[in-house]
Order: C-alpha cells, then sequence, then structure tokens
C-alpha cells in the first residue's frame, strides 16, 4: 500500500484546513485538466426496478415498498431516440443503467449491445452499468465498442455490510477487473449521506486510488433519500464534506475524471462552482438521473456558460 494512500494518510489529508486542501487540489486540476472542461453526460435507465439486490438507498430495489414504477428492458429504438435528445442537448457521454443483479444472457443482452452500437453510431461515448459481469460478458461489451462500465463501491470495504446485504465488496471488485480485463475503462466511485464516518469516505478514496490503473471516471454522488427505503430518512450532506471529498479525489487521482453526479439538485449555483474548483469536471445534464430528479437543463447551461465567461 503506498503510504500516499493508505486509509490515515487520506483521513489527514480530508482534515486538512479547508482552503489549504482546496488550494492543493485546485494547484493539481489545473497541472492535468483545462478548468474549463466540464463533460456532460446523460443517464438513462433502460431497465427500471424490480432488482434482487437489497442496496439500502435504492428505489429500484424489490426489497423496499416505494413507489417506483417497473418498465422492463426499452427497445433499441427508445434508446437511440433518448441518445439523439442527449446530443442535442451537447451531451458528450451516454450512460444506460439496467436494474439488475447480474447482467442477463440471451435476448435482452444482446438487446443492449445493439443499444450500445447504436449510441456509438451518433458520435457519442457509451457507458453502461448492469450489474455483475462475467468475462465473456466484459469482451463482447467491448467488441460492441463499449467505452465504459460503470460499477459503484458505494462505501468503505468496512461500512459496505451496512448498506448491502446481498453482495459482497470483493463481487464488486471482481466485476471491475473483469472490465478492467476486457479493455473497459472503469467508472468507480461512492455515495455521501449512507450515514458513513469520515473514516469510511477516506478508505473508499484509498482503495479507488490503490487500483492499478486509477479508475478513469470516479462518480461522487450525494444520497437522494426515496420514501420507503432504508436510508429514506438520512439528513443531508454537509456542502463541505462533498467539497472536501472531491478535492481529496482529485488530489490522489489526477487524471481521473471526477464526476459531481446524483443529488446535485440539493445543491446551489456557488456550491457546484466550488465542487468544480476542487477538481470535478463532469456532470450529469437532463430533467432525470435514473429515478431521480436532476437541475433543469436551461439552469445547467447559464451555469456552464458562466464557467466560461
Amino acid at each position: 500500500m503506498s503510504s500516499a494512500t493508505d486509509v490515515a494518510s487520506v483521513l489527514e489529508l480530508y482534515r486538512l484546513p479547508f482552503f489549504d486542501l482546496l488550494f492543493r487540489a485546485h494547484s493539481v486540476h489545473r497541472s492535468f485538466h483545462d478548468p474549463e472542461d466540464i463533460q456532460r453526460c446523460v443517464l438513462l435507465s433502460i431497465k427500471t426496478g424490480g432488482c434482487p439486490e437489497d442496496c439500502g438507498y435504492c428505489s429500484q430495489s424489490a426489497h423496499h415498498q416505494t413507489e417506483l414504477q417497473r418498465v422492463p428492458l426499452l427497445s433499441v429504438e427508445e434508446v437511440r431516440a433518448s441518445a439523439l435528445r442527449a446530443r442535442e442537448q451537447g451531451a458528450q457521454r451516454f450512460c444506460m443503467g439496467a436494474a439488475w443483479r447480474n447482467a442477463p444472457e440471451g435476448e435482452p443482452f444482446e438487446r443492449v449491445l445493439a443499444m450500445i452500437r447504436e449510441v456509438k453510431s451518433l458520435g457519442l461515448e457509451a457507458c453502461v452499468t448492469l450489474g455483475m459481469l462475467t468475462a465473456e460478458q466484459a469482451h463482447r461489451l467491448k467488441e460492441a465498442g463499449l467505452d465504459a462500465y460503470n460499477h459503484n463501491l458505494d462505501t468503505s470495504r468496512e461500512y459496505y455490510p451496512k448498506i448491502t446485504t446481498t453482495r459482497t465488496y470483493d463481487d464488486r471488485l471482481k466485476t471491475i477487473r473483469r472490465v478492467r480485463e476486457a479493455g473497459i475503462t472503469v467508472c468507480c466511485g461512492g455515495i455521501l449521506g449512507l450515514g458513513e464516518s469520515d473514516q469510511d469516505r477516506c478508505a473508499l478514496l484509498s482503495e479507488l486510488a490503490q487500483m492499478e490503473p486509477q479508475p478513469e471516471s470516479v462518480p461522487i454522488n450525494l444520497l437522494v433519500p426515496i420514501p420507503g427505503t432504508p436510508l429514506g430518512t438520512m439528513p443531508p450532506v454537509e456542502t463541505t464534506d462533498l467539497i472536501r471529498t472531491i478535492a481529496v479525489a482529485r488530489i490522489l487521482m489526477p487524471l481521473s475524471r471526477v464526476r459531481l453526479t446524483a443529488g446535485r439538485l440539493s445543491l446551489n449555483k456557488e456550491a457546484q462552482l466550488l465542487a468544480f474548483f476542487a477538481g470535478a469536471n463532469s456532470i450529469f445534464i437532463g430533467e432525470k438521473l435514473l429515478t431521480t430528479p436532476n437541475i433543469a437543463p436551461a439552469k445547467d447551461k447559464a451555469m456552464l456558460t458562466e464557467i466560461r465567461a
């Protein structure tokens, strides 16, 4: 374990005086990235609800009584139409999520491969999250042209069993290894607001930073509490905690895209600008993120225009 990425060292970094941490993070960010380069992504739920996993934050779990309406796997034509709209909105990456524990075999998987080919034909980067993969499935996704696979660790190894009991941390890491071995880039991050401690957040960042190579994409999500889920009444995360997490992620993983993802609706413009200053350089645009609402496109357009002014 690198001395710079062990949990104690990451926690020491996380607890630096706030402006010292931001200065370090922004300096790293400017050394490796154009601060005006913020990638815009759109995330579409291609199969909604009925997931057999019991993740405590998720509206799509079959274990929870939420008001979510289940929707079977979309058609290739529906996905193409959504991808076209995303491109018109200025998206550069189109992400597709399906509520499965394991990616299926047979026709559903063939349909997802066709979706990927359609997205790529439109000149967009293609990313999917389909649950756990076999090595053969990972290679077939690569052959279809997939750019990135999302498979979040969510939190620390120690805290993980309090969030999900139907799979293990090592299950997640096994799929990430298969994705990497197939030559697909890795999108892997976590969620803040699950009841985790500062140490848990730093342990997650330590785990991500020690991956070889590091994830090309690191989404930092804020919990969106969903009524009917075990975490449906969790208090909001302090904005400074979010900014600290993004700053540490940027310092530890200088080449990665750090993505300001779910929960952005709870942030005002100034908080988002601070997140970009700390090293975030990607957002999801559009009015919905899988099943939760997102910031209105006009507001995002105005904010991004202001950054480039």
